[in-house]
């Protein structure tokens, strides 16, 4: 396929990895890149710990370059898809051809239907919370500011309430259900979450329907079904992302609630493509990078030729809350079908566990708190492998009658197999071969084989496991 036009609608995460996935392919494809935001690609996961003051701006950059002979067009909105042509259309009134289309258009940021707001133009205290600009809009606002509100209880919700507690600001979080990230969690672990959120300076107003939003410039008031009135400095709206497929609808092409797209990612419209948020494989859209980043790959291996058997398999996801003070991970479908259920709860200790077990395969997960077998668990989720015989070491974390289920206490101990990076799908055997083949720092490992740069959730583990290369014998290491 060399020589062939390969264009690609958007600069974020799953835009861009596709251009490196390209270029690190050596094709001769000429590549042309169109994002609408002017910034150069970066990591939206890392916005929650940027507003948290953990990071700066230069730290959310993808480090990945797009590679010599890509035409990296920023600011520019494409406007139109003509498929009989083959042309995409932008703002500035060129018309770029294409053999091969690749819709990498994103998500948008959901502002709900409340008095007093419009998205076509939000109030100068108001920000939904998705892209850079956003981010920085609202460390422009929390600068001297005191009190933040934040609409929405779910992952996003909870890293920026989070973050700009980190400020220290008093921040207060409403959401409509009547416990915490309802479609991660259970009740139970949604009320020990906002227990421990209490304790981190976040309060939260649960089950309330919000009514309307009044802001001027000394601040801004948010209205409740049940008679109260939220007075803060700031309103952050982090309601949920909808697909952005208006250019593919535009085009005829096939769409739900997002693009539909089959194994080979391909639309319903054989020489266009759709990645990461906006497409949808199966029953719905995922939202999350580390799909986004497999779909990316195989359309590469697609249109390069080097694997034309290639076809995208959903792998399990594993949620993250990147929040500091917070350990929460959860998967798969704790709450309901067939087999086994293990709970275990210490509200004392903010501790809370819940797993199904279904034909002895973890089914699904939440771990909250300090679960030293959180570890373990995820390796058994994501690798179908068998649960061990006494379930206890699960909820525990610790030798019960002989089953050992917390995760390795050295690296040296963990198999090669385990995947450390969940995101890139990154074993400890890559980290370790990275190292074999010359990497001497983490941002050496790092830069080799894209450990950490996702939802950083990672990092640690993977320092830790830098740490002991850079102090193994070759013996240990050869393991």
């Amino acid at each position: 396929m060399n020589g062939e036009r390969v264009v690609v609608i958007g600069n974020g995460m799953a835009g861009a990895r596709l251009a490196a996935e390209l270029h690190a392919r050596g094709q001769d494809l000429k590549v042309t890149v169109v994002g609408a935001e002017p910034h150069p690609a970066y990591n939206r996961i890392m916005l929650s710990t940027l507003l948290a003051g953990k990071i700066g701006e230069p730290d959310v950059e993808l480090t990945e370059t797009t590679g010599r002979g890509v035409d990296l067009r920023t600011g520019v909105a494409v406007r139109a898809i003509d498929r009989a042509a083959q042309e995409v259309g932008t703002d500035d009134g060129d018309r770029i051809r294409y053999d091969h289309l690749v819709l990498a258009t994103g998500a948008r940021a959901v502002v709900p239907a409340l008095p007093g707001l419009d998205p076509a133009r939000l109030p100068d205290r108001v920000v939904a919370f998705r892209t850079l600009a956003d981010c920085r809009r609202i460390l422009a606002l929390a600068n001297g500011a005191r009190r933040a509100l934040v609409l929405g209880g779910g992952l996003l919700g909870l890293e920026a309430a989070r973050g700009l507690a980190a400020r220290g600001l008093d921040v207060a979080v409403v959401h409509r259900v009547p416990y915490l990230m309802e479609r991660q969690l259970d009740a139970v672990a949604g009320e020990m979450l906002a227990g421990t959120l209490a304790g981190l300076g976040v309060t939260t107003h649960l089950a309330v329907m919000p009514t309307g939003v009044t802001a001027d410039a000394t601040g801004v008031r948010l209205t409740l079904a049940d008679g109260r009135a939220l007075d803060a400095d700031l309103l952050v709206l982090a309601c949920g992302v909808r697909p952005d497929t208006a250019l593919a609808e535009a085009a005829g092409l096939a769409v739900q609630r997002g693009v539909l797209v089959d194994d080979r990612l391909r639309t319903s419209d054989p020489r266009i493509s759709a990645i990461g948020d906006c497409a949808q494989h199966g029953s719905a859209p995922t939202g999350l990078v580390a799909p986004a980043w497999a779909q990316a790959r195989v359309v590469a291996q697609l249109l390069t030729g080097q694997d034309p058997q290639a076809r995208y398999r959903p792998r399990p996801v594993v949620t993250r809350l990147k929040a500091a003070g917070i350990d929460l991970a959860a998967m798969g479908d704790p709450t309901g079908g067939p087999g086994e259920e293990l709970t275990f709860a210490d509200p004392a200790r903010g501790t809370y566990a819940r797993l199904r077990i279904h034909d002895e395969r973890l089914a699904g997960a939440i771990l909250l708190g300090d679960n030293p077998s959180v570890g373990t668990v995820i390796q058994l989720f994501d690798r179908g492998h068998p649960v061990p015989a006494d379930r206890r070491a699960l909820l525990l974390g610790r030798a019960v009658g002989g089953a050992v289920a917390a995760p390795a206490a050295s690296p040296a101990l963990m198999p090669d197999a385990a995947t450390v990076c969940q995101c890139n799908t990154v074993s400890k055997g890559a980290l370790v071969n990275c190292w074999r083949g010359g990497a001497r720092t983490f941002d050496e490992v790092v830069a080799g084989t894209r450990a950490g740069t996702g939802c950083g959730g990672c990092r640690d583990a993977v320092a830790g496991i830098v740490d002991w290369l850079s102090r193994a014998d070759p013996v240990e290491v050869g393991r």
